[in-house]
């Protein structure tokens, strides 16, 4: 199914030069494929933004090769709490205590610095080309291409460029989304907050100046927010507040230096510190009805926009290019119809919109100005029956195993268990020793020894699955993987499954408990692979 495409000035071209469209690049580059980028303003953002990635999206960098660009910018996050007037714990998040990744929750970043090493990275990759000071004016498409024109903002000249598809990371304002008339589901959050990032003096830390290390301070007088920054080279730390405009301020006062150092006046001295930078936002909860339309893609703030309450929204961009980029791959390649794209949104949009929902849920704690209705909020989550938090969101649709009756399969849809594993005298992180560009099928020791007959190892070559067979870490062989960090057979364990038949994003297609259920899924697999027309992956 080889496509033959109109010769082209690049196979895919990004707008905008955030964090989302800087990592698409390198994944793209990765894989071969040869990147225009196209960006309206001169230089890389300079100050900070975002201020967290979670462990997702620190395994999806590592596993895209970027580990080393990441793991010079992180720290560790702290418990996150949440308090009220009187600081008195309404909830915890215990980011600390691991995840399904064998990591931290979260991980804390100071985003210029995590930019600059993603644009040092970028400049020594010969297939990606920046133009900078370039604004997208013009978009249009056609049977086997999509073009760009943009504008040198310097010569004031316009040039058309060429590519198979183009990515539209340009924003909450983004003229990709604009241009194709796509409009926005409002879920209905709205609030304005102050965004204030201080520099404290080389050496000094939250606990020195007694602020909490992370957390929310639930107070009706003033609603703040109080997190960590990240750490810039040489060790500084950055700390973010966050204060909501109250109903009688305006956004103009907001914004002035007075009204700043007034509400950092509780906070942080002046002499303790710089003020890095201040900016008012309005906090909303917006996603692009449509994230697919023909050769154009939206992937990060131009596809959805959430409350901050999560730390997701980065996370949330950059897990969009990892479900896309494996996907484009193969369909560059001619090995999958343009159809495969399809499953894009259907994975995506779902995900994205309950993640804006928990992130309401969290953001409607503290959005609340009036004494009496923080009160009763108070009085619930001090009860002896408080609201809980749901669980982090999995894959509902697309590319997941569904019987016929519409039931998912165990597992399905879930994020697969990740850790340190001792393999041939090595050890190292999973996704060190595996193709992270394939289909993996992680077996508990005593199931493979059941199951792998010769028809099914047959039948896995065929389907193109690397076969990944775990044991414990005192009883494994060399030719096993030792689960050394006892996270991936305690997974399996907790859900009652022998098998995990894992995605190149590592996502779960399926779990299986039995040579019949394995069977099963990798017959739903093949029919869902040879409907999007991959070629290399029929069923025998």
């Amino acid at each position: 199914m080889k496509k033959t495409y109109k010769d082209t000035d690049f196979d895919v071209i990004l707008v905008g030069y955030g964090p989302v469209s800087k990592v698409a690049a390198l994944l793209l580059d990765r894989l071969g494929w040869k990147t225009g980028v196209f960006e309206r303003w001169g230089e890389v953002y300079p100050l900070p933004r975002a201020v967290c990635i979670d462990h997702e999206v620190y395994r999806l960098l590592h596993a895209g090769g970027l580990g080393p660009q990441v793991d010079r910018v992180v720290e560790r996050a702290p418990m996150y709490r949440w308090y009220n007037a009187e600081w008195k714990e309404l909830l915890h998040l215990d980011w600390p205590a691991g995840s399904v990744s064998g990591t931290s929750e979260v991980n804390f970043i100071h985003q210029p610095s995590f930019e600059r090493e993603l644009d040092a990275e970028v400049k020594r990759r010969n297939n990606i080309s920046v133009f900078f000071e370039h604004e997208c004016v013009g978009i249009s498409q056609h049977s086997d291409y999509a073009s760009v024109t943009v504008q040198d903002l310097v010569s004031l000249q316009e040039n058309t460029y060429t590519a198979k598809y183009v990515i539209g990371a340009d924003g909450a304002n983004s003229f990709v989304r604009e241009s194709l008339q796509i409009k926005r589901h409002d879920l209905g959050f709205e609030a304005d907050w102050l965004v204030v990032d201080y520099m404290l003096n080389d050496g000094l830390t939250a606990t020195d100046l007694s602020l909490i290390e992370c957390g929310q301070y639930c107070n009706p007088e003033r609603p703040t927010t109080i997190v960590p920054g990240g750490k810039i080279a040489g060790g500084r730390e950055n700390r973010r507040w966050e204060f909501m405009r109250l109903p009688h301020e305006t956004k103009e006062e907001m914004v002035t230096l007075e009204k700043v150092h007034s509400l950092l006046g509780d906070w942080i001295k002046p002499e303790q510190g710089e003020l890095v930078r201040h900016a008012l936002y309005t906090f909303r909860s917006l996603v692009a009805e449509q994230w697919r339309k023909g050769r154009f893609l939206l992937a990060g703030d131009a596809a959805h926009l959430m409350p901050p309450f999560m730390g997701q929204g980065m996370c949330a961009g950059l897990r969009d290019v990892w479900n896309l980029t494996w996907k484009l791959d193969r369909v560059l390649k001619g090995q999958a119809e343009a159809s495969l794209l399809d499953t894009y949104e259907q994975e995506r949009k779902p995900h994205v919109t309950d993640i804006i929902k928990l992130s309401m849920f969290l953001g409607n704690i503290i959005c609340i100005p009036e004494p009496e209705k923080a009160a009763q909020r108070d009085a619930l989550f001090l009860s002896d029956n408080p609201p809980e938090m749901q669980p982090f969101p999995q894959l509902t649709d697309g590319l997941i195993a569904r019987k016929e009756a519409g039931q998912l399969m165990p597992c399905a849809g879930m994020l697969s268990p990740h850790g340190t594993v001792r393999y041939r005298r090595r050890t190292a992180r999973l996704d060190r020793f595996t193709d992270c560009d394939k289909f993996k099928l992680l077996l508990a020791r005593d199931f493979a020894e059941q199951c792998l007959d010769e028809n099914t190892q047959e039948r896995l070559a065929l389907l193109n699955i690397e076969t990944v067979v775990v044991a414990d870490r005192i009883n494994a062989q060399d030719n096993e993987y030792a689960d050394t960090q006892g996270q991936i057979l305690p997974f399996m364990e907790t859900h009652g499954v022998n098998a995990l038949l894992v995605r190149p994003d590592h996502y779960v297609f399926a779990g299986v408990v039995h040579k019949a259920q394995l069977d099963e899924a990798l017959d739903l697999l093949a029919r869902q692979l040879e409907q999007f027309g991959i070629e290399a992956m029929l069923a025998a």
